[in-house]
């Protein structure tokens, strides 16, 4: 069963403008499968890390002349003799829209040679898994994202509607967010994470590293995953696995390499008081983090101590998932030495949106000090309506000038 992704159209208009799209993303976010149904009709080659498909590696211009375009090549960086010979045949027919299409799982192997070998040719876009509307099926446009960073009046006149997701959020969190767990029985989640780990050490991190203690980036794993949604401290990432800053710095570049792993930087403004400057860290999957943390089902989310962290990682990927329709949008947090924070600012047009993530059904304005404290640690730059994205009941106010949102809204 196939679920319409959000990205498919911005997709397809991509391809109406440009010679050729690369789409990253973490392996198993769906990018083959978005494909085949958007472009029944284009010849597809998957390649893989050990079968040289049609000579693609050791021939790459016969192998084009044997698929001529238009072409999707699944997973270039198991062949990435390719992109000389794709820059030629671009640049040979003048540039013209819509030639090929190429997805990538890691950003070392994809983004930077592509993006320094097919500078002007190419246009790049990152998908990641499942978003609450793709899983319940109910794709609403304008988003409540987009209406809020667009004009927060409009959705605090008419608040959004909740999608019918037939889940607790405690369920979503521990099933995760890869189309493959959506499908799956309970009993068959956490297998399923485990295999899909373990593939991913072997085939991603081995093609874009030298590294050989797989076991040790699998503990470093299971580590980070255990400190998602937190301020990032290299010293404290090595400690428990022995190893040094540096490298915990170098590990965490793998992990975001493959799409396993985020950052959102810090917010500083102008401001001559002392703020913190770490960037904020998340692992991109719920499910995976369930899994690497032994947590046995989602009812053991309740009470858990990282259960307020999880929820808060889903739905930070659920905002970055929504925002791909409104680039250029920055994403920071806000943190004063004061212990005062936001969980996100979002920043569009010289205006700045507060928006902290609470796992409450009934917010109050306590919940709101942190947006309070940044309002008034800036009280000249231009703010906007401060949201609590909780899982409550419904839109409501909860103080002058902020306001509650069901996590799960339209």
């Amino acid at each position: 069963m196939y679920k319409h992704r959000i990205i498919t159209d911005q997709i397809k208009k991509l391809t109406e403008n440009f010679p050729v799209v690369v789409i990253s993303g973490a392996r198993q976010v769906g990018k083959s499968t978005l494909l085949q149904h958007a472009f029944p009709d284009i010849d597809t080659v998957v390649f893989d890390p050990v079968t040289d498909v049609g000579a693609a590696k050791t021939d790459p211009d016969v192998f084009l002349d044997n698929h001529p375009a238009p072409l999707i090549l699944d997973e270039i960086q198991y062949a990435p003799t390719l992109t000389a010979a794709i820059k030629r045949r671009v640049d040979k027919a003048g540039h013209k829209p819509f030639q090929y299409i190429l997805t990538g799982s890691q950003q070392w192997a994809v983004m930077k040679n592509l993006s320094e070998s097919l500078a002007g040719r190419a246009i790049f876009i990152d998908l990641a898994g499942f978003s609450l509307s793709e899983i319940s099926e109910q794709v609403t446009e304008p988003n409540w994202l987009h209406r809020w960073i667009t004009g927060p009046n409009d959705l605090i006149d008419n608040p959004p509607d909740r999608l019918g997701l037939n889940r607790t959020v405690y369920e979503q969190i521990w099933r995760g967010w890869l189309p493959k767990t959506d499908f799956l029985d309970l009993e068959f989640i956490q297998p399923y994470y485990r295999s899909y780990m373990q593939t991913y050490l072997e085939r991603d991190v081995r093609i874009i590293s030298d590294l050989t203690a797989l076991q040790d980036l699998g503990k470093f794993t299971q580590l980070v995953s255990a400190l998602t949604a937190q301020e990032i401290n290299y010293s404290q990432l090595g400690r428990d696995i022995n190893i040094t800053p540096q490298t915990a710095r170098r590990w965490l570049n793998i992990l975001q390499a493959t799409f396993q792993w985020f950052e959102i930087p810090a917010y500083s403004g102008n401001t001559i008081k002392r703020i913190s400057s770490k960037p904020k860290g998340y692992i991109a999957d719920t499910g995976l983090a369930c899994t690497l943390n032994m947590i046995s089902s989602h009812n053991a989310l309740g009470g858990h101590p990282m259960t307020g962290a999880f929820f808060e990682t889903a739905v930070v990927c659920e905002i970055r998932k929504l925002s791909n329709a409104l680039q250029p949008l920055g994403l920071y947090h806000w943190r004063s030495h004061g212990a005062s924070e936001v969980d996100l600012i979002l920043e569009q047009n010289g205006m700045l949106f507060p928006i902290e993530i609470k796992l409450t059904s009934n917010p109050t304005k306590k919940d709101v000090r942190g947006i309070s404290a940044f309002r008034k640690t800036y009280p000249k730059l231009k703010i906007a309506p401060g949201l609590v994205v909780c899982p409550c009941e419904k839109f409501v106010k909860i103080s002058e000038n902020d306001y509650a949102l069901p996590w799960n809204s339209a």
